[in-house]
């Protein structure tokens, strides 16, 4: 593949070449049709969410392709769907909704206005109508009151008399009373003495200011934040105390991105995100005890292994390890219903740790409950996200439910707080996914991938754990919303070749027969349908050592098969792809099915680091990305040339995001193994992204200086043999454009001479543009049209 023009771009040359030749095509589809996205599968449903009274199922849909999704709703008494008219739309409660203990009234907020349903006669009253915004609804004071923020401050409503109380008054700054010298304090009593109207005025004043602390009393507490932030505003469930989290935020250095393609003709600089490693907020949780008018700190000191020193920290004996104060989000209280007890749910700041402990609200101590460690980091479907963890309260109000990765699969758990005992409720070689309890509390439901890793089924089990109960039975992902009655199933159901439709099915466990999920919408269009879209077969094979990998295979018809390979790496390192439903990255799929009508044998893998595989998959790129995730994607084409007759030198490799990372590391360091790569919206170096990310996976550079040298694919592009192809974005605010400017002049200076650039000036990270895909791909495809076939 030979460089066709050479662009002078701030003062670095980037190598672009076009598209000249005809596009040679042997299948039906063609690039620029399929790179349309919804204009061309289908506009489907999504945001799924029902009517207070269980008789309507409300969705976002598009089947009209107006500028955005709208809101529609299916009648299930005159099984009919209609558009929603905005002002109907508007009316209607939010889908995230806080229910009182027995489940009559539930409260939220929606639009910034706080709103209370009454479920039994399905009114809704409003509660605050005003130009700020008011959140973070909850129940306080036994269910009597509703608490919200609103402009940093809580405030209650009393459900009863309608009366509105501010409960708090956080301030940034305190009132200095301005202070006199030593000459004017003399003065100032040498007057007092002499004048007895001065002395008797001020003796009246002295008096009101006393009295006025009567008063004063009765209004809230003046709390002074000074330069720290506020967030997590909550009361407890008794009205008593009042928690709030403040961070003290460093001031990091910020990435400057220019926008050079804008409506004023101007080069317009946009501030992004930092990188890793920066110092991170400092998190103090306070309690305002409400009856004794007092502001206390929540003690951490005691949690269990707050003084660890990571493993990898002994490589680099003559370094001194500094991480003075662990404590990173604190997420909680999470209150009982009847507010006896309140659990917080506390991850370190370097993510290799999540604490759940009891909060003693009286004094600010805590008590261990559950301590959670991983050497690598704290993850896994409902485990230590950025926000915390799912966690709540099982029916007897003394203990809680939360998910753990302790037997290496993400499971439930539930524990006494008060005896410590806790009990398994589910376990097995899978994950639970999105576990409630049900309105009547006997019972769970959950989504599993019990069948197959890429298999998504919605289960129900008893209340104590116990027998599985599948409520839906169709190979695929059946994203399931129950019904208020919960005697109703809505539905999105997906399959590897078909797009994702809403469905509705009976609950099974409220009828004595087995029902037929009813298809609500159809999305797709004649277009899309008049193509036979492939069902890519789900395989596995043996990695080098010995781990059993799964994988998507597209295989082409044997007379037009040509004996080269394209292997897919998918994005965000923890996500799944190798599924049996309708793939989030569906123009690479229908790129696939155009690859394989040309001959192309595709694999897609689910290497090292992606989801759906439990804790020790998640975890296996721990301080070295681009290790046994490259080893897969090269382990998968020895598989494919030994098994499949994929000739050696005809493999290509594409990827985006953390996808386009892999293909430069492949084409950097397995050069026998991949002769072509295409790396998209690429990390070139793993010191330039994220702090919330990377610091999982690599520690930080100042720390772990070892595992960015060997995840870094510009650490090894002198070893770019085969034919490379970047794509980029120049207003990536995720992945910096930034990132390839410096690989570039990396191989500039290395006198790298078989590699190409195109990018894209308005396009960020997620590209928008049709024609931006369009172009993308074409290049793509001619890469390996050039590189693998000679073409």
């Amino acid at each position: 593949m030979k460089l066709k023009t050479t662009l002078l771009f701030s003062s670095i040359y980037l190598m672009c070449f076009f598209v000249t030749a005809q596009e040679i095509n042997l299948s039906e589809l063609h690039i620029k049709d399929i790179m349309q996205g919804e204009d061309f599968v289908g506009h489907l449903p999504s945001n799924v969410s029902w009517s207070n009274n269980s008789d309507t199922i409300y969705f976002k849909w598009n089947p009209e392709n107006a500028l955005s999704d709208s809101l529609y709703g299916y009648d299930l008494k005159n099984d009919k769907i209609s558009k929603i008219d905005f002002e109907t739309e508007f009316a209607l409660p939010a889908s995230n909704a806080v229910f009182n203990r027995d489940k009559t009234k539930k409260i939220y907020s929606k639009n910034g206005d706080v709103f209370i349903v009454d479920v039994v006669t399905n009114t809704i009253t409003q509660i605050t109508n005003t130009t700020a915004y008011e959140r973070s609804v909850h129940f306080t004071d036994s269910y009597q009151q509703v608490a919200y923020v609103k402009n940093k401050n809580l405030f209650t409503w009393d459900i009863e008399t309608g009366t509105t109380t501010q409960v708090t008054s956080f301030l940034k700054k305190e009132k200095k009373e301005k202070s006199n010298s030593e000459k004017d304090d003399w003065l100032n009593q040498d007057q007092l003495e002499l004048f007895d109207v001065l002395r008797e005025r001020k003796e009246k004043l002295d008096t009101r200011d006393s009295l006025m602390k009567r008063f004063n009393s009765k209004k809230p507490l003046e709390i002074y934040l000074g330069d720290k932030s506020i967030l997590n505003q909550r009361m407890s469930s008794d009205g008593n105390f009042v928690t709030y989290l403040t961070a003290k935020r460093p001031k990091n250095k910020k990435t400057i991105m220019p926008h050079y393609v804008t409506e004023s003709g101007y080069t317009e600089n946009e501030n992004t995100r930092s990188k890793v490693g920066d110092e991170q907020p400092e998190y103090t949780l306070y309690i305002y005890n409400l009856i004794d008018k007092k502001v206390y700190p929540v003690v951490l000191d005691n949690l269990e292994g707050l003084d660890y020193i990571p493993e990898y920290t002994k490589e680099y004996p003559d370094k001194v390890y500094k991480n003075d104060n662990r404590i990173g989000y604190i997420s909680g209280p999470t209150w009982s219903p009847d507010g006896s007890y309140g659990v917080l749910d506390i991850i370190a700041n370097d993510y290799k740790d999540r604490w759940l402990v009891l909060l003693n609200p009286e004094n600010g101590t805590v008590e261990n409950l559950d301590h959670q460690h991983n050497e690598a980091w704290i993850a896994g479907p409902g485990i230590g996200g950025y926000g915390g963890g799912d966690l709540g309260w099982m029916p007897d109000n003394k203990s809680i439910w939360f998910q753990s990765e302790k037997t290496g699969y993400s499971h439930i758990y539930a524990m006494d707080v008060t005896s410590k005992k806790v009990k398994t409720l589910t376990k097995g070689s899978f994950e639970i996914y999105n576990p409630q309890i049900s309105k009547d509390e006997k019972r769970w439901y959950f989504t599993a991938n019990m069948n197959h890793p890429g298999d998504r089924q919605f289960y129900s089990m008893p209340i104590k754990g116990g027998k599985f109960t599948a409520l839906t039975n169709r190979i695929g992902n059946n994203n399931v919303t129950l019904s208020p009655d919960e005697k109703q199933m809505a539905i999105l159901y997906s399959y590897s070749n078909k797009p994702t439709e809403l469905y509705i099915k009976e609950n099974p466990l409220f009828t004595s027969t087995e029902s037929t999920p009813k298809q609500i919408t159809h999305s797709t269009t004649k277009t899309f349908e008049s193509y036979a879209w492939k069902d890519p077969e789900i395989i596995t094979f043996k990695a080098d050592d010995g781990a059993e990998v799964f994988a998507r295979l597209y295989q082409p018809k044997t007379e037009v098969k040509n004996k080269a390979a394209v292997i897919f790496v998918h994005g965000a390192g923890y996500l799944q792809n190798a599924h049996k439903w309708w793939s989030s990255y569906y123009r690479e799929y229908m790129f696939h099915n155009f690859l394989v009508d040309n001959g192309y044998t595709v694999l897609d893998i689910d290497y090292r680091g992606s989801a759906g595989y439990g804790g020790e998959w998640r975890t296996g790129i721990y301080r070295h990305m681009g290790g046994k995730d490259l080893s897969d994607q090269v382990d998968g084409a020895k598989h494919l040339i030994s098994k499949y007759g994929i000739d050696t030198d005809k493999v290509g490799i594409y990827g985006g995001s953390y996808g386009g990372f892999i293909t430069l590391m492949a084409m950097f360091n397995e050069a026998e193994t991949f002769q072509a790569g295409a790396a998209i919206r690429s990390v070139g170096d793993w010191a330039a992204y994220n702090h919330g990310y990377t610091a999982r996976i690599l520690n930080t550079p100042v720390t772990d200086s070892l595992a960015y040298r060997r995840s870094s694919p510009i650490y090894f592009a002198d070893g770019l043999e085969g034919d490379l192809l970047i794509l980029h974005g120049m207003i990536d605010d995720n992945v910096h454009f930034q990132d390839m400017v410096r690989l570039s002049q990396r191989l500039i200076e290395l006198g790298k001479e078989n590699w190409e650039m195109a990018i894209y000036p308005i396009e960020r990270h997620g590209f928008v543009e049709p024609s931006s895909w369009t172009d993308e791909y074409k290049r793509i495809y001619k890469l390996f049209q050039e590189s693998l076939l000679g073409k």
